[in-house]
């Protein structure tokens, strides 16, 4: 009987599984990472699991509460892979693709009502401001950040854009595309607006913990989205996620 079960296995009756690619979303940047209520979508999935396909692995996409601690899972090797921003600190944990799979916008939001000034990231220091868990927009920024006490941290987008309808803090500073589509369907929000200034612009990479084997790996990863940004796939999918995401939010309750 042995003899049987092996040659079943040698013949693909017991063919392994590919590997699997731990990629780690907070979706709540749409249209990069959204949910759907059932599933992450968005731009930001989709290019992980283009990327990793072609190269034999299969993906699964973990949700933790906050994107502090997908950063701090990359950085301890619990997931292998995750979507962002590159700086010092995180090059530490993290190896960062070379090729750009985005290049985003950092506006600042207000409200209406309580107008600031703004011509440069010193000006913000003497308002209240609002980010999530884990943000990051470039070392300057950090260190800005560090420097003045006058950051509200949460973890969802929906609060910290409510803290600042309700004028309980001055500004929030976000990616000018995800922000300007997350206020237009927002209940409450016709005050809020983004300064024409941007504050800054940072280019979202794919990044792979150094503690995972995928490290090894960078310069076919970097071959894989290089290829999707010269075909124009990656634009393409975004204006689709755009679309997929606004038939959601129009769609009647109870019918996604």
């Amino acid at each position: 009987m042995r003899w049987l079960v092996l040659l079943t296995l040698l013949l693909g009756g017991g063919a392994l599984a590919a590997p699997t690619v731990r990629y780690c979303d907070y979706p709540v940047y749409p249209p990069i990472s959204w949910s759907d209520g059932k599933q992450v979508r968005g731009l930001a999935p989709t290019v992980v699991r283009s990327v990793f396909a072609k190269l034999g692995y299969e993906l699964q996409v973990v949700v933790l509460g906050n994107w502090q601690r997908c950063l701090l899972d990359a950085a301890q090797g619990r997931v292998d892979v995750v979507l962002a921003y590159s700086t010092t600190e995180r090059e530490k944990t993290l190896v960062f693709s070379t090729v750009p799979v985005l290049r985003e916008e950092v506006a600042v939001f207000v409200n209406r009502r309580h107008p600031l000034q703004f011509q440069r990231l010193q000006d913000l220091a003497h308002y209240r401001g609002g980010l999530l868990f884990g943000e990051s927009y470039g070392p300057q920024f950090d260190r800005f950040v560090a420097r003045h006490d006058n950051i509200e941290w949460v973890s969802d987008s929906q609060q910290n854009f409510g803290k600042l309808i309700r004028g309980r803090i001055d500004f929030i500073t976000h990616e000018r595309r995800t922000g300007n589509l997350y206020v237009e369907y927002l209940p409450g929000a016709a005050d809020i607006q983004a300064l024409p200034k941007a504050l800054s612009v940072g280019y979202l990479r794919l990044a792979v913990s150094r503690q995972s084997d995928l490290a090894q790996r960078m310069p076919e990863i970097d071959a894989q989205l290089k290829q999707l940004v010269d075909s124009g796939q990656i634009l393409r999918w975004l204006d689709e996620s755009e679309a997929s995401y606004r038939d959601m939010l129009k769609a009647p309750a109870g019918n996604p």
